[in-house]
């Protein structure tokens, strides 16, 4: 049983902190809204994956991943909702937005604006689904994979994504004063915002 979680939180791990949407969202939160828009961002992630888990141990993902029409308008419009975040960004970088020093300085991001972007984002990508509904049962101890077994591997992934996730967005909001100065801040939102748009075209594409 030890060995069998000790080998979900190695594979967790990895998954994690291999940057993604969530990571991109994070960091670009944390110089929208401070610590505080990385944080609620990281705490909306982990609160998508928190339903992703429940939808999972309850058998609602296998009936999603079973229906190619659902999945894929699941995925179109989590697609559809990165591209928009990412284009918002670059509109806002091409308008360059943060020449003033008032709004270079201050966050502009409201934290149930983050959380809200950040639970939307990661349900919107149903191959957060498919990797619950792959993941969990194989490390369920004795092999019964029940409501409680499931939920309670979800949860840990969950925590484990906001700890991560947190900690992005308290390094970023620690070198913060520099990433706002107004020519980082645009290049920084450039990239973010063409990242945004590449993850969502490239999940548009991905075939299951």
């Amino acid at each position: 049983m030890t060995s069998t979680f000790l080998a979900f939180l190695g594979v967790s791990i990895l998954v994690i902190v291999t940057p993604g949407p969530d990571t991109a969202l994070t960091i670009r939160n944390t110089l929208l809204g401070g610590r505080q828009g990385g944080v609620f961002a990281a705490l909306g992630v982990a609160t998508g994956q928190l339903i992703w888990a429940l939808a999972t141990s309850v058998g609602i993902v296998a009936l999603l991943v079973a229906s190619e029409p659902v999945f894929e308008a699941v995925k179109l419009a989590g697609a559809a909702y990165l591209v928009y975040l990412g284009g918002h960004a670059l509109i806002a970088a091409w308008r360059n937005d943060w020449s003033a020093p008032s709004i270079a300085a201050g966050p502009r991001l409201s934290a149930a604006a983050s959380f809200r972007q950040g639970v939307i984002s990661d349900l919107g990508n149903p191959k957060m689904a498919v990797f619950f509904a792959s993941l969990l049962p194989q490390f369920v101890p004795g092999g019964d994979p029940s409501f409680s077994a499931l939920l309670s591997l979800g949860a840990v992934f969950c925590v484990l994504t906001f700890a991560w996730l947190a900690v992005y967005a308290a390094v970023i909001a620690r070198v913060g004063d520099v990433l706002r100065r107004p020519p980082i801040r645009r290049a920084i939102e450039s990239v973010t915002g063409a990242v945004l748009i590449a993850l969502g075209i490239r999940l548009a594409a991905e075939q299951r």
